[in-house]
């Protein structure tokens, strides 16, 4: 099964900084790798990875920024924004969740809810795996024949 999800830029950068190669922000993008996580881009995305990543307080390499930048942009689909009438205390936030928003059954994978209306929609990284592995468990039961179950 296949996720659409736009990627909050706090997730690439929690995922170049992270030491801890078993959290949630590395868990998705090696998803993204997989293609399970298909990132949903636009435009002003690209434009906002670009420069938050190259900040001079990350100290992330002009060949690293490049690579992912590239990656999520060699996987994703782009995407047009839907208007939104909600309000956020970062105006940069904006294009995120509108882009989320044009796609039917999409996420918005963020580090910072509280940025965010809570519709169901926007979650956490944790949460976004929480979704997969109970969309897993429940295709898997579906397709597993009960124990004791033999075919004739």
């Amino acid at each position: 099964m296949k996720y659409l999800a736009v990627i909050d830029t706090n997730i690439l950068v929690s995922y170049l900084l992270t030491k801890n190669r078993d959290s949630s922000v590395v868990k998705i993008i090696e998803l993204v790798k997989e293609g399970i996580i298909v990132p949903l881009i636009q435009k002003d995305i690209i434009e906002e990875y670009n420069t938050v990543l190259r900040r001079r307080k990350f100290d992330i390499s002009e060949q690293t920024v490049c690579d992912l930048v590239g990656f999520i942009t060699d996987m994703g689909i782009m995407c047009d924004r839907k208007e939104s009438n909600e309000t956020f205390p970062d105006p940069d936030d904006i294009v995120f969740y509108e882009v989320s928003m044009s796609v039917d059954g999409s996420y918005m994978i963020t580090g910072n809810l509280k940025h965010y209306p809570t519709n169901g929609h926007v979650v956490t990284p944790a949460e976004m795996l929480h979704i997969i592995h109970l969309a897993e468990s429940q295709a898997h039961s579906i397709c597993e024949p009960p124990i004791g179950f033999t075919s004739r």
